[in-house]
């Protein structure tokens, strides 16, 4: 019985009934936190073979800040970000050279920034 739970936790984390996780399209390794969507037509994307610059927003009708913040705080550390600061209502990661800004641009319904660039 023991290797049965062992077996069917094994398959629950490697292959999870909830379904493949979202990502923010041009960031292809920054969720998308569930009750966030992305804004079509909204992103801004620049870059060639040394520098990059991408700026995308996510909205959602009933979505806290604070249950975004949980999630980015929780979730991309994973992915190799490190928060470097926390204030107010703005996010700051940075990984191999580039930084990663979220920021809270507006409340209801919630209006979400996302900025890659490049550390010059």
């Amino acid at each position: 019985m023991k290797k049965l739970y062992l077996l069917l936790l094994f398959f629950t984390l490697v292959f999870p009934i909830t379904g493949k996780a979202e990502f923010v399209e041009g960031l292809e390794d920054i969720p998308i936190p569930e009750g966030l969507e992305q804004i079509e037509n909204g992103s801004l994307n620049f870059g060639n073979e040394e520098i990059r610059l991408i700026e995308t927003y996510l909205s959602s009708k009933n979505l806290s800040f604070d249950k975004v913040v949980s999630f980015y705080v929780e979730t991309l550390p994973q992915m190799g970000w490190t928060l470097k600061k926390q204030k107010n209502n703005k996010l700051l990661f940075e990984r191999e050279g580039e930084t990663l800004e979220i920021s809270k641009e507006a409340p209801n319904p919630l209006m979400v920034r996302l900025t890659v660039k490049s550390k010059l």
